[in-house]
C-alpha cells in the first residue's frame, strides 16, 4: 500500500514540506510514500496509491499551473481514484499569501475525483493541511508528519 505525496516546489520550501510528510506517511506500518514532483509523476503513481497529499507554493492564492496541469492531463483516471484519500499542503513567502485558498484549490480538485478529504489532524492545527511561510519551521515539520501519518492510517483503514 502507498500515499502520493505529489508536490510542485520552484524555490524548495514544499519540497522540504513534502519529505515531512512523507515521513509521517513512513511511520505507518505497511505504507510506504512514493515522494514526485509534477515532473516526476505518472498515472500509474496516481492508480497505485490509496491515498494523495498534494502541495504547492501559492501562486495568485491558488495551486501552481504545474500541479493543476497534472489533474488536468490526469482526469482520464478520475473516476478509479473514488473513494481513495486526499489530502493538501502548500508554502507561501508572507503570513497573508493565500495558502488556505490554495489548499482549497487543491481539495476541490480532489472532490471533483471523488476522493475523501482529510485536514491535517486536531492534534496539529486541524485545518484545511498543512501551510507554512518559507522554510518549514519545527513545529511546521511536526504537522507535517501528523498529516503524513494521518492519510496513511486512513488509507490503511479504507483499503488494507
Amino acid at each position: 500500500m502507498q500515499a502520493l505525496i505529489l508536490y510542485f516546489s520552484k524555490g524548495g520550501n514544499t519540497k522540504k514540506l513534502a519529505e515531512k510528510i512523507a515521513q509521517g506517511v513512513e511511520e505507518v506500518e505497511g505504507v510506504k510514500a512514493l515522494l514526485k514532483s509534477t515532473s516526476e509523476v505518472t498515472k500509474d503513481d496516481f492508480l497505485d496509491s490509496d491515498g494523495v497529499i498534494a502541495g504547492s507554493p501559492v501562486y495568485f492564492a491558488v495551486m501552481a499551473a504545474e500541479l493543476k496541469k497534472i489533474f488536468d492531463e490526469f482526469i482520464v483516471v478520475r473516476k478509479k481514484m473514488e473513494g481513495k484519500v486526499g489530502a493538501a499542503f502548500a508554502t507561501s513567502g508572507d503570513l497573508t499569501g493565500g495558502k488556505e485558498t490554495t489548499m482549497m484549490s487543491i481539495i476541490q480538485v480532489m472532490l471533483i475525483y471523488g476522493m475523501i478529504i482529510v485536514g491535517d489532524p486536531m492534534s496539529a492545527t486541524g485545518h484545511y493541511g498543512v501551510g507554512c511561510v518559507g522554510v518549514p519551521d519545527e513545529k511546521t515539520g511536526e504537522n507535517a508528519i501528523k498529516l503524513g501519518r494521518r492519510v496513511a492510517e486512513l488509507a490503511k483503514k479504507l483499503h488494507g
